[in-house]
């Protein structure tokens, strides 16, 4: 069970590794033009879940990438206070549409120990099922991609590719989060309007731009500026005599932010602030409400998918992806010393987001075989524009626990 101050540790480490995680997804798009959608809170529970098969240094170095002081510290993080609040979900009261599953796939020659596949149950709220990979490897895949899709209410339709997948696989764990939010305040389809978006090569395309004049959080800062769009909550009686102000306080609360660059050039320097300090998104994010003179988003639709192994070894992430130094072996009851290490062969994360009028619809999936603070530069404006026709940074995130579920960058948003 996480303590309060092993929570705050979790949540501390969860917050860097996103960081850290969009330095280098950024990096890697840039250098190839190419829109930006990831889950950081995807990959962190995928961490969490490697995590539960691990031991020594695999674990050890598991726990040093996800920020976590323990393992039975992380699994009570995840468990408490990401999938019990974060990703719990409010349509039911009027909130947004979430949902999280965590399934584990392993061929029935290798059974899974109970320990392992209790913690599976218990702390990540999933299931365990035998297939048989070695047989029939087309018919297991098309099972998890069923599974994936019937999560993702088919955002995602093929998280592994059934004929592409190495029949020595003998475990697939994946974790997968659906979002569909409606903005507090949505636009007015019959606002939107085509208008020229800057590219980083300096030329123009015209695509769909929402508009709307209410007033706006925003906040200004030297050479950025930084925009905050709720989505629309729980319904709660404020009225009731057995109203909980307290209980408010902890009800999850999603936004979408955006960091837009003064200049059209200057997304790749300003990703570089946020990703220098874990602490720059949360502490840059506006206070207040302002008054707009010209505010205009475009309309956009991106997705992700492929390996990250290379990703998570740049950050440090290196033991579990070795046959010669891997211990992830306490999934199953059966001596692998024989027929070798058991490790982790492959990771793969897929993410979408939709963006549009109403709100925004987004899922990722992910399978693996500090307090805020306020900015001291800032300066409440008076009248402001928020135009963003050019590359910005944006980020969907919940508001209690600072937990940032979605991240990315969008280039060229007439391009998925």
């Amino acid at each position: 069970m996480a303590t309060g101050k092993g929570s705050s540790a979790c949540q501390s480490g969860q917050t860097a590794f996103a960081a850290r995680l969009l330095g280098r997804f950024a990096a890697v798009a840039a250098a190839d033009g190419s829109n930006l959608i990831f889950s950081p809170l995807s990959i962190h529970i995928a961490l969490a879940l490697m995590s539960t098969g691990a031991s020594g240094d695999t674990l050890a170095e598991i726990l040093a990438v996800a920020g976590a002081p323990s393992r039975d510290e992380l699994q009570a993080f995840v468990r408490d206070s990401v999938i019990d609040r974060v990703l719990a979900d409010q349509s039911g009261a009027g909130g947004p549409i979430v949902a999280f599953a965590c399934g584990a796939w392993m061929d029935w020659r290798m059974p899974l120990r109970p320990e392992y596949r209790d913690t599976i149950v218990s702390a990540f709220k999933g299931s365990a099922t035998t297939v048989d990979f070695l047989d029939k490897p087309v018919e297991s895949r098309v099972q998890i991609n069923a599974w994936v899709a019937e999560v993702t209410r088919g955002l995602i339709t093929e998280m592994v590719n059934p004929n592409a997948q190495s029949k020595d696989t003998v475990n697939v764990v994946i974790n997968a989060i659906y979002f569909k939010g409606n903005w507090r305040d949505p636009f007015r389809k019959e606002n939107t309007i085509d208008h020229e978006f800057h590219l980083l090569d300096g030329s123009t395309i015209d695509v769909p731009f929402m508009q709307n004049w209410c007033d706006q959080q925003i906040a200004c800062y030297d050479g950025f500026k930084v925009l905050k769009l709720p989505y629309k909550s729980m319904d709660v009686d404020r009225s009731s005599p057995d109203f909980d102000w307290m209980q408010l306080k902890s009800i999850p609360k999603f936004y979408m932010c955006i960091f837009l660059p003064d200049t059209c050039d200057g997304l790749q320097s300003l990703l570089e602030e946020i990703t220098s300090s874990p602490k720059f998104l949360l502490n840059h994010l506006p206070l207040m409400l302002v008054p707009v003179n010209e505010f205009r988003l475009p309309r956009f639709k991106l997705n992700f998918g492929g390996s990250i192994v290379e990703d998570l070894k740049s950050l440090g992430l290196i033991l579990p992806f070795d046959p010669l130094t891997a211990s992830v072996s306490e999934i199953t009851e059966v001596d692998t010393t024989d027929d070798g290490q058991i490790y982790v062969s492959e990771v793969i994360h897929k993410a979408v987001v939709d963006v549009n009028e109403e709100g925004c619809e987004a899922a990722a999936a992910t399978e693996s075989d500090d307090d805020m603070g306020f900015s001291l530069d800032y300066e409440p404006p008076k009248l402001v524009d928020f135009v963003a026709d050019h590359p910005f940074a944006f980020f969907i995130i919940e508001e209690t626990s600072g937990s940032v579920v979605f991240a990315g960058h969008v280039l060229d948003p007439s391009r998925e």
